[in-house]
């Protein structure tokens, strides 16, 4: 039975010292609507997966994760989005049964880019099995568990002009093109195992059943929004890190082997959409990739991806519910010290 929490995708981040841009400000890069309520309808799905590779074989492991459907508020850079995947949107296909909860929270204050990300995966399948197996049929593995646990904070060195939250949140409008270089510090930690062994039976030279990794370092970016005629955007931004890290591996035969390694992980961001001052409609496409140091030949890494399709509309609260949410107000100006 498939399996989905209802998804808080995103947390609470109060951003320091921003004040509201009017809509005749002609100098603005980006137009902020603090006052507003930014609803979402929109289609998504996230998952974590992982390649294993060794001399000419490369495996890629995929949860079957469903394609969830679900709405979501942001108000004062707070957001809720709550979604489920419903049967209709996902028929049976034979890759076997995954339960999960993928946890992701991608905020975006105004100078700083902070994702978290908590994965616990059970059943996975063998994607594209006719490279390796020589068969159309998914190799299922009901037994697998993934767990990834991390975190990535970035400093947004032109926060002035370049808006994550408009290709993101839209509860902000990019006017015009703009871009901005990123720093930071990443760290990430888990474990695979399946007690059947991770590699199909028909490939098993040698038995192993577990790989532990964690790994830290800093990391680099750019990121860059090209604004078409003011409405029109493409927002694609990329990082990587060079992260020192430790993989350990839990043979049959030979025990637990281990090896520490500098790695180059990557972080890559692509929106594309239409943006106005009530409407957005719009794509995008998250994916994290943390490469582990090699042992005993394997290479190894953890991919978590997240992409979505929006509908926007920006609208103002009424008197009943703008006293509804006061509390929030009240917290923002507790916060800042107003």
């Amino acid at each position: 039975m498939k399996f989905l929490l209802f998804l808080i995708s995103s947390a609470v981040f109060f951003t320091v010292n921003v004040s509201a841009q009017s809509t005749t400000d002609s100098t603005a890069y980006y137009i902020s609507y603090p006052e507003k309520l930014t609803g979402r309808f929109y289609f998504s799905r996230k998952y974590t997966g992982m390649g294993l590779k060794k001399e000419e074989r490369d495996y890629w492991y995929m949860p079957n994760s469903t394609l969830n459907m679900g709405a979501g508020l942001t108000y004062q850079n707070l957001t809720l989005n709550l979604a489920t995947g419903f049967g209709f949107l996902n028929p049976e296909r034979g890759r076997g049964d995954s339960k999960y909860l993928d946890l992701q929270a991608h905020a975006y204050p105004k100078n700083l880019v902070i994702d978290l990300f908590g994965q616990f995966y059970n059943g996975y399948y063998l994607s594209r099995p006719e490279n390796y197996l020589n068969t159309s049929e998914y190799n299922v593995f009901p037994d697998m568990k993934m767990r990834k646990v991390g975190a990535s904070v970035q400093y947004l060195f032109n926060g002035d002009k370049f808006s994550y939250r408009a290709a993101f949140l839209q509860n902000e409008w990019q006017q015009k093109s703009a871009g901005s270089f990123l720093a930071g510090f990443e760290i990430y930690g888990g474990q695979v195992r399946n007690q059947n062994g991770i590699l199909p039976l028909a490939e098993q030279g040698e038995l192993f059943g577990q790989i532990k990794f964690i790994e830290f370092g800093p990391n680099l970016g750019y990121a860059y929004s090209l604004i078409i005629k003011k409405h029109f955007f493409i927002t694609l931004s990329a990082a990587s890190s060079l992260s020192l890290g430790r993989t350990a591996m839990q043979f049959e035969a030979e025990g637990q082997r281990s090896n520490w390694g500098i790695r180059p992980n990557y972080f890559l961001r692509g929106f594309t959409g239409y943006n106005s001052e009530k409407w957005s409609v719009n794509v995008n496409y998250v994916y994290n990739q943390v490469n582990l140091s090699p042992v005993a030949g394997y290479k190894v890494n953890a991919g978590t991806g997240n992409y979505r399709l929006n509908l926007i509309y920006r609208f103002s609260p009424g008197p009943r519910l703008s006293r509804k949410l006061e509390w929030i107000d009240s917290l923002k100006a507790r916060v800042l010290g107003r």
